[in-house]
């Protein structure tokens, strides 16, 4: 069984001289750097008193640096769990409760803007509540230079990643390597289990479709797309931290000279086009994802971008790709097709049309759950001989940006808020196939005149950061339909439509 890290590390042998990661600044590490920083984060992170097992909090902007650590995490033999500090506190301290940690990691910045004084304070004003993460009773590693509100004995990232003889880690897929945190209210978050072993399966299964080499400069911040090309010996170049590729369509281009993959939401996409920049001619294929990607999108696309195969790319955090169809099969296709399984996927449909995906790059679980052994989807389909064709959501879903967002899983939270009768989120589409959540209210005999933004106001700390609605609407009551008379929901989101 193959294994993420040791086909980076193996690699980077064979690729030393090359370079592997650049950074927003255009400072690069070659693959025998990454790898020389990479053991010695590890053996380091052992002669502090880190065991096989543990948990590491990861706060650290992506990066380099970033990247080096959560390696060294993973070499050491323990688990690096993606965490939001942004969700509010209440959040990350369920979250944390959940994850058991033993180390935390956070940007300097991080440490001294949550830690109680004038930085907190600043940041309560502009709205952001974060945790104190110099509180954690954890072991502690900052990023950037040490500031007040760093713990004394945090361990700096870069001296852990200094040279130092360090053994190379054996194969171990079946170790747990990455928890995300997906979706969940206060009460119950839910976390994602990846192993070694699915984790190098999933980008095994990107790497079939993506002509990825030496020859190739991949330009994304996102690791589905970033770890294959080191694992393909290409060189990986990371935009600054927070680019919004559809705010500065000039500044995007410029940061793909000379690149030839990169990764989009339709939504970006759609306003480059729209802006007229031109993307650079290096660019060979272009990877489009995390909400629906719709023929009409793909042609103005293909008129644009002639010589670039535009790739639709077809998953969720707990199975990683399960199919991609390309630009061609979906406009000559005509409904919303994903595209045949990739190699190892399996796909099959339940009694009621809900889409079932297993295969080797399937999660090992949700944290504190059973092991999974196939993943349903939430989305209804039908096979078109090999071929998967989405028809519609079993579960409401919502899909915004990057994020998918189950109503079912806020909607008894919120409900509960007082002055509150009912609510129900929907998402009302726009033209490019992404969606604004709507959150509908209606309220309580005893409400106030403000319900909407009492509620508005509270939602921060009851539910995740990346449900949050753009708009709140009240309403005297909602559409039902049907004898046992639920709520409509295609109704209302036809009533809410602009």
């Amino acid at each position: 069984m193959a294994d993420l890290l040791i086909e980076v590390l193996q690699a980077a042998r064979e690729h030393g001289p090359r370079p592997a990661l650049t950074d927003a600044r255009g400072r690069t590490l070659t693959y025998a750097e990454l790898s020389t920083k990479v053991l010695s984060t590890a053996q380091r992170l052992r002669d502090n008193g880190f065991t096989p097992g543990t948990r590491m909090l990861f706060s650290i902007r992506p990066g380099p640096d970033a990247i080096v650590l959560a390696l060294g995490t993973v070499a050491a033999g323990g688990t690096v769990v993606f965490v939001d500090p942004g969700g509010g506190p209440e959040l990350f301290a369920r979250r944390t409760e959940l994850a058991g940690p033993g180390w935390a990691a956070a940007e300097s910045v991080l440490y001294a803007a949550s830690a109680p004084g004038p930085l907190r304070a600043l940041a309560r004003r502009r709205g952001v509540l974060l945790p104190d993460y110099s509180a954690l009773p954890v072991r502690h590693i900052r990023s950037g230079p040490w500031l007040p509100g760093v713990p004394r004995r945090a361990v700096s990232t870069r001296n852990l990643a200094k040279p130092i003889d360090a053994p190379f880690p054996e194969p171990n897929p079946d170790q747990d390597a990455v928890i995300v945190f997906t979706s969940g209210t206060t009460a119950a978050p839910k976390a994602v289990v990846h192993t070694r072993g699915s984790l190098a399966a999933a980008l095994d299964a990107l790497a079939t479709r993506c002509a990825l080499g030496p020859d190739t400069r991949v330009h994304t911040d996102q690791m589905m797309l970033g770890l294959p090309a080191l694992v393909a010996g290409a060189h990986w170049s990371m935009p600054p931290y927070g680019f919004a590729p559809a705010a500065d369509p000039a500044a995007l281009a410029a940061g793909l000279d000379g690149a030839t993959h990169t990764f989009l939401v339709p939504a970006d996409l759609a306003v480059i086009l729209d802006s007229g920049v031109p993307l650079p001619g290096s660019l060979r294929q272009v990877l489009l994802g995390s909400a629906p990607v719709l023929p009409p999108l793909l042609e103005r696309a293909k008129t644009a971008l002639p010589d670039v195969e535009l790739l639709a790319v077809y998953g969720m955090t707990e199975i990683l790709p399960v199919a991609i169809a390309t630009a061609e099969e979906k406009i000559a296709h005509g409904g919303d097709l994903l595209g045949r399984p990739l190699p190892g996927v399996r796909a099959r449909l339940a009694e009621d049309g809900e889409l079932l995906v297993s295969g080797p790059n399937l999660c090992r679980g949700y944290l504190g759950q059973p092991p999974l052994t196939e993943h349903a989807t939430g989305d209804l389909a039908r096979l078109d001989g090999d071929r998967i064709v989405l028809t519609g959501r079993k579960k409401d879903m919502i899909l915004r940006g990057k994020t998918n967002v189950y109503p079912g899983l806020y909607e008894p939270a919120i409900a509960a808020l007082p002055g509150v009768a009912a609510a129900v989120m929907v998402g009302v589409p726009d033209e490019i196939g992404d969606e604004r959540i709507v959150l509908a209210l209606v309220p309580a005999p005893d409400a106030a005149p403000d319900l909407a933004d009492r509620v508005r106001a509270a939602l921060p700390g009851l539910i995740d950061a990346s449900a949050l609605p753009d708009e709140i609407t009240v309403l005297p009551e909602l559409p039902v339909a049907g004898r046992n008379r639920k709520v409509d929901r295609s109704m209302l989101r036809a009533k809410l439509a602009p």
